[in-house]
């Protein structure tokens, strides 16, 4: 069977991949290709070398490269960039004469100008439909209107961090991931929103890149409170330091600073000095005088010898034959008699 030849592309920057069926072009990451989509045909870029998959594995709506990117197609996209400019300005007058309670975040012109994309935030639903009829009067066009979240704002938006790099999410961080406060928590960071926010005003999400490996070196480190026996007697932890994989103690008064190793060698040291002193020699047991003996003896109650009346012979285990008193007692049974149903009966209707 034919293997299929697959590539990944990217339409924007830190945008989501997309597999298409590479055919017989030879392509490197970074190459410039002409694709078709369901909203039409989109110049995209190529970021993964090309591979090769068996037909069963190729996801569904495979769609095939048109062409490498020429330079008439370069400059289109170019072209297009600065009518996204000026659309995005008539937009926005058009909102302030409507009054219309939303805020636009880019224009969009797809790559053969048939339809322009407005993007934009809003608390709520927006009546846009007078909006889009003088848009689509003056661009001759289509348009449409998408809202989107203010994380997908920042993301098209761009900006620097509070750490003074560009935004992950405009310039490597492809996908959102769910991101809580217990990863701050975990973290040991000041739980201030000022400092754990974003440009969105939603959490950080840096604070999910290293969750996990906090989370594995924390179960290593003892909780904080808790008291440990150690060689120069009883310690609190007070405060830890995951990373450095350090305690902060509280003994006799004092407090110093040690690694999880050496706390664990002194837990050794003092449980082994606990468990010499606690062994000593077994005493032997005392001998209780023989008077006392004999009144324990006296003391305990005899069974009483079964009677003769009530053992069964031999004969009557192996055949199991009833005895006489097992005969009589059967002849005494009486049926108990039936109980009358308390049920109105059926008055008997007379036959003439």
């Amino acid at each position: 069977m034919k293997q299929l030849k697959i590539v990944s592309i990217s339409f924007h920057t830190a945008g989501k991949i997309f597999d298409f069926d590479a055919l017989d072009f030879t392509l490197v990451p970074g190459d410039k290709v002409i694709v078709e989509t369901e909203r039409g045909r989109a110049l995209g870029t190529v970021v993964r070398e090309p591979r090769e998959i068996a037909p069963d594995n190729a996801p569904p709506k495979l769609k095939s490269i048109l062409r490498i990117a020429a330079e008439n197609d370069l400059q289109m996209a170019q072209s297009n960039s600065q009518r996204e400019l000026d659309a995005l300005q008539f937009c926005q007058k058009q909102v302030k004469q409507h009054n219309l309670e939303m805020k636009l975040v880019r224009a969009e012109y797809l790559f053969d100008g048939s339809k322009i994309i407005f993007f934009f935030t809003a608390d709520g639903r927006v009546d846009f439909r007078e909006l889009v009829r003088n848009l689509a009067q003056h661009f001759r066009t289509r348009i449409e209107m998408r809202q989107i979240g203010v994380r997908d704002e920042a993301k098209q938006v761009g900006g620097i961090g509070i750490c003074g790099r560009e935004l992950c999410c405009s310039s490597h961080l492809r996908e959102f991931v769910p991101v809580s406060v217990k990863m701050a928590k975990a973290q040991g960071l000041a739980l201030n929103p000022t400092k754990i926010s974003g440009q969105c005003g939603r959490l950080l999400c840096c604070l999910a890149y290293e969750y996990e490996t906090y989370d594995e070196m924390r179960k290593t480190l003892p909780k904080c409170g808790k008291k440990l026996q150690l060689k120069t007697g009883t310690a609190e932890v007070i405060s830890r330091d995951i990373l450095a994989q350090k305690l902060t103690l509280s003994r006799n008064g004092e407090r110093c600073q040690m690694h999880i190793s050496d706390v664990q060698k002194e837990l050794e040291g003092a449980s082994n000095k606990t468990a010499g002193t606690s062994e000593k020699p077994a005493e032997p047991a005392k001998k209780q005088h023989p008077s006392r003996q004999n009144k324990a003896a006296k003391s305990k109650p005899r069974s009483k010898p079964q009677s003769d009346d009530n053992k069964v012979a031999p004969a009557e285990k192996k055949t199991g034959a009833k005895s006489d008193s097992g005969q009589e007692k059967s002849k005494r049974r009486r049926r108990r008699p039936r109980r009358r149903s308390n049920r109105p009966t059926k008055p008997t209707e007379n036959k003439t």
